[in-house]
């Protein structure tokens, strides 16, 4: 595991950061490439650089965080809580009827997933932690 989760980190920042850029540099061919973009509002192109800043932040998180273990946790984390805040309000609008049930299905693996696993993977990194010097 020591491996294997700093190894799943460096993917999830590597995407985060190609998505981040797709958004920046081409937010037109992006808001029609990713699925159910479209059903969410009109094209808005300054919007959609500003959520493709906000995913480079989270990619250089948990890519740094691959890497310094003893910034890991801190980074995780907060890389975490906006996915995590992003997922909940996916959620929230489906249950609330402004998206269908159906919604979910195209949500989960591009926007709840990766807050599950940045939640594990910050969870693990708590535990790893080196112990506070005196």
């Amino acid at each position: 595991m020591r491996r294997t989760i700093p190894i799943l980190a460096a993917f999830l920042g590597l995407c985060s950061l190609v998505n981040a850029s797709f958004m920046i540099f081409d937010p037109v061919n992006w808001y029609f490439a990713v699925p159910g973009v479209t059903s969410t509002g009109a094209f808005n192109q300054h919007f959609i650089r500003d959520i493709g800043m906000i995913y480079g932040m989270l990619g250089t998180c948990f890519l740094v965080g691959a890497w310094m273990s003893i910034l890991r946790f801190l980074l995780w984390t907060l890389g975490t809580i906006w996915l995590a805040a992003h997922a909940i309000f996916h959620l929230w609008e489906a249950g609330a009827g402004i998206c269908g049930s159906g919604r979910f299905l195209i949500d989960f693996p591009l926007v709840i997933l990766p807050a599950i696993i940045g939640a594990a993977m910050s969870g693990w990194a708590f535990y790893q932690r080196p112990p506070p010097s005196a």
